[in-house]
């Protein structure tokens, strides 16, 4: 890779290689477990293992910042760790809990104590709020700031032992009321948690803030270059502050770059577990969230996505992206390697009237038309047939070239049919059959003279086929920013995001896929094998991309 294609960050880590700095390259993904894990985690994924990937002798950590027992659990841990799994990258052996480092943290804050940069302060949390001043207003002392580190020590070792209730004190850094970075006004480092740890049980009364641990763990693990994201920016100054002030075994660079912004898609964690709790969505996997486990059980494959954020690429701007950009990535992958099937999502029943009762021909299909050698499979065709309801009507428009009177269709694989009839049901006046003619002899052949086919449609056998609920997620919001909507992001909820179909049909080689699978429904779009409640019992498959952008022709 020449310097010239390098994004700004692994620029500065070639530098830094180059001027012998470092001798090796040490990164970190450190999600906290109170959530799933969505595409924006992804990118700083593949970023963080990506980096560790391309440089010999280089390793990423997987670490999980659980310092907040009070919105983690162990069912986080362990989806976290599917997902970085499942998206290609290992850890290997450097698995590692901010947990397992409290008493190393308690240790530091100790030091601060005895050097005079934290004390004890007993005031309330909206007085600490009012007395932070403002952008424009410097900040009030507390009265307990000067109190005597030996107090404050003893007053820190009962917190530790659980003495005090919940809000009675807080442990603060003693920096600066006046900086013009609010986050250096010092900053609450420890406070009173009487909730179990989901790793240390009920160990600790005392936890420590993400702005006071976070540094510490990233030094004790000789982390060299600390990747995080813009909002992250701010709190450099804290973060080096830490660093520098508490008896550290390294010194880590922190790198913020922008983080991922996608169109039709909220990507905050407390958005996220809103729309779960409230039932908006069927659970943290739900295929129309943007969490990685939902948009795997949709059927994105993973390289795609690795390749998405490839593109999208690592920058110092915070923008707006495009979530065709990533439909796009998910239809090319899946366009080159998923297998085509048939599958009718609306059936209409096709009768060939000239076609022997009771015989059953199968009919040569590839399995994909650019790889021979995916190889081909038989599907069964007899008198009755199913065919979409869309591919027949009975006064077309100028340029139908489908199934209508005085039209003829192929099969896609079969023969040539052409429109001798209908039924219709009185009572609705719904189209409830078609009466057709297969032309013999036209398998694999042009059509005879004087017959037009200009078109072929998909079928199954009405025999044969095997009954699917098929469910057709769209995008969840109809607003490009729901995070801007003036009502909230709740008033721009998509109410067509999920069609459940519950009378499809498709070809019986369908019954054999295994969750998770992904096939192109030919003419339909690409669909996956729902990865919860698929079985060759009941068949469910969810809509992962249309064939073409759609929105894109809405808009």
């Amino acid at each position: 890779m020449s310097d010239t294609s390098l994004d700004f960050i692994r620029q500065i880590i070639a530098d830094d290689l180059q001027s012998g700095k470092h001798e090796s390259i040490v990164t970190r993904f450190p999600p906290e477990p109170n959530g799933y894990l969505h595409i924006g985690h992804a990118k700083a994924i593949c970023l963080s293992f990506g980096v560790a990937q391309e440089n010999e002798g280089a390793r990423c950590n997987l670490r999980f910042d659980d310092t907040n027992p009070a919105k983690e659990e162990a069912e986080y841990v362990e989806s976290i760790k599917s997902d970085v799994s499942w998206l290609g990258f290992d850890w290997g052996e450097n698995l590692y809990f901010a947990s397992n480092y409290f008493d190393f943290f308690y240790d530091c804050a100790c030091h601060l104590i005895k050097e005079g940069l934290a004390y004890i302060d007993e005031q309330t949390g909206d007085q600490i709020k009012e007395n932070r001043g403002n952008v424009k207003i410097p900040g009030t002392a507390s009265p307990y700031r000067d109190r005597p580190a030996e107090e404050s020590l003893d007053l820190f070792s009962r917190m530790k032992s659980g003495e005090f209730e919940e809000g009675k004190m807080v442990l603060r850094a003693k920096i600066d009321m006046g900086s013009w970075n609010m986050n250096m006004r010092d900053p609450i480092l420890y406070r009173i948690l009487h909730v179990e740890h989901h790793h240390t049980g009920d160990l600790w009364k005392i936890y420590p803030m993400y702005d006071f641990a976070h540094p510490l763990e990233d030094a004790f693990e000789h982390i060299t270059h600390s990747l995080c994201t813009l909002e992250f920016e701010n709190h450099r100054p804290l973060y080096e502050w830490v660093v520098d002030h508490c008896p550290v075994p390294a010194t880590p660079r922190q790198i913020e770059f922008a983080r991922l912004n996608l169109t039709y898609t909220v990507m905050s964690k407390r958005k996220l577990l809103q729309l779960v709790e409230e039932k908006v969505v069927a659970g943290w996997d739900d295929p129309r969230l943007p969490t990685i486990s939902g948009l795997r059980r949709r059927g994105y494959p993973a390289a795609a996505i690795q390749s998405f954020c490839k593109v999208v690429g690592i920058t110092k701007q915070n923008s707006m992206t495009d979530v065709a950009l990533l439909e796009y990535e998910v239809r090319s992958n899946l366009n080159a390697k998923a297998s085509r099937k048939m599958g009718v999502l609306k059936p209409l029943k096709i009768v060939l009237t000239n076609y022997p009762e009771g015989q059953v021909e199968m009919m040569t299909v590839p399995n994909h038309p650019e790889h021979e050698e995916a190889g081909v499979r038989e599907v069964p065709l007899a008198r009755e047939l199913y065919i979409e309801r869309d591919d027949f009507m009975i006064d077309p428009p100028k340029k139908y070239f489908r199934l209508a009177p005085g039209n003829a269709v192929r099969l896609r694989g079969g023969y040539i049919i052409q429109y001798t009839g209908h039924t219709v049901d009185e009572a609705t006046g719904e189209v409830t059959e078609v009466q057709c003619e297969f032309i013999p002899d036209t398998v694999g052949q042009s059509a005879p003279e004087g017959v037009k086919c200009r078109t072929a449609i998909h079928w199954v056998s009405v025999a044969h086929a095997k009954d699917a609920e098929i469910r057709l997620y769209d995008r969840l919001f109809t607003d490009e920013n729901p995070d801007k909507n003036e009502a909230g992001f709740l008033a721009c909820l998509n109410p067509n995001s999920l069609e459940i179909i519950t009378n499809a049909k498709v070809e019986p080689s369908l019954a054999e896929a295994a969750p998770e699978s992904v096939f192109q429904f030919e003419r339909l779009g690409y669909f996956c094998a729902d990865s919860k409640d698929h079985s060759s019992a009941s068949l469910v498959f969810n809509r992962t991309v249309g064939l073409r952008d759609s929105w894109g022709k809405k808009k």
